[in-house]
């Protein structure tokens, strides 16, 4: 019975990996087996990968105030209304063909996208799905035009952990 255990523990996590606390005690290969079970076609279906820490005690106690909810809900209308103006939907219903239309790169953006793509190795569903994101932070952001630094923003959210 004492052999069973340890295998049937490899399947799962504590959940605290990464966090800074010290409190996960699983070993690398636990953690990077149970990450291995969300397979690359299931992630490129996800258009945000993030990882949330947790917050020191007095960041909570000491945070400053940020946008409040309203001024959060004007951007977000004002950017679904320029993606309603544009293309007359939102941009995550964009078609690959539509996004050859309405989301164009300069130079400098289609060589960051090629170098992460390399990097990152991302699947075509996912470099549409980066373009898609870029996209829509350039419209909460008032722009116009797709800068280098909405497709970092963009890809910043593809890392798994």
């Amino acid at each position: 019975m004492k052999g069973i255990v340890p295998v049937i523990w490899d399947y799962y996590t504590c959940g605290y990996d990464g966090d800074g606390s010290a409190r996960c005690r699983c070993r690398p290969q636990q953690i990077k087996r149970y990450q291995d079970k969300l397979s690359g076609p299931l992630l490129d279906r996800i258009d945000l990968h993030i990882t949330v820490p947790a917050l020191p005690i007095a960041d909570l106690q000491n945070a400053q105030a940020g946008e409040n909810s309203e001024q959060v809900r004007a951007r977000v209308t004002a950017a679904h209304q320029r993606q309603m103006t544009r293309q007359q939907k939102a941009n995550n219903e964009l078609s690959p063909s539509e996004i050859d239309k309405y989301i164009q790169l300069g130079e400098g953006e289609q060589q960051l996208l090629q170098l992460a793509q390399q990097r990152l190795n991302l699947s075509a569903r996912g470099y549409h799905r980066v373009l898609r994101v870029a996209r829509t932070i350039a419209d909460l952001a008032d722009s116009l035009d797709i800068t280098s630094a909405h497709v970092s923003e963009a890809l910043s959210y593809r890392s798994k952990a």
